[in-house]
């Protein structure tokens, strides 16, 4: 007998983050950007860290590069077989824009300034899901 496949931690949306959560599960990544000053926020605060103004979701491109990166070589996050790349991508909408996330490539093609863009990923079974990226074209 097998063990069952264990499941990937299912995030928990809360009223800063679920905009983005909506967004991934429509198949679309979204960024906190603020109404009045314009400014991109990541990761979503209640307000805007620069002029205190309203936030709202909007869709970015996806497109960005790796700024960052790790290669895990132990299983950390069920469902993603180690060795696998974590790193932090810096997306071409605004340097200060930064999300952390799994690289598809192979950890030796893994290379700061290589470009990427997003896949929206399913989490698990859970009904979520969240973007990973893929070197570029």
């Amino acid at each position: 007998m097998t063990a069952p496949a264990m499941e990937p931690p299912v995030p928990l949306p809360d009223p800063d983050t679920a905009g983005f959560w909506d967004a991934t599960s429509a198949g679309t990544l979204a960024v906190s950007r603020c109404t009045q000053c314009q400014r991109w926020q990541q990761p979503p605060t209640e307000s805007c860290r620069r002029c205190g103004g309203a936030l709202a979701f909007e869709p970015v491109s996806g497109r960005g590069t790796i700024y960052s990166f790790i290669v895990i070589r132990q299983q950390t996050v069920p469902g993603h077989e180690a060795p696998y790349v974590c790193a932090l991508v810096e997306l071409d909408e605004s340097p200060e824009v930064r999300l952390t996330a799994i690289v598809r490539c192979a950890p030796e093609d893994a290379r700061v300034g290589l470009p990427v863009e997003a896949v929206i990923a399913p989490v698990g079974s859970s009904g979520f899901a969240a973007p990973e990226f893929v070197p570029a074209d």
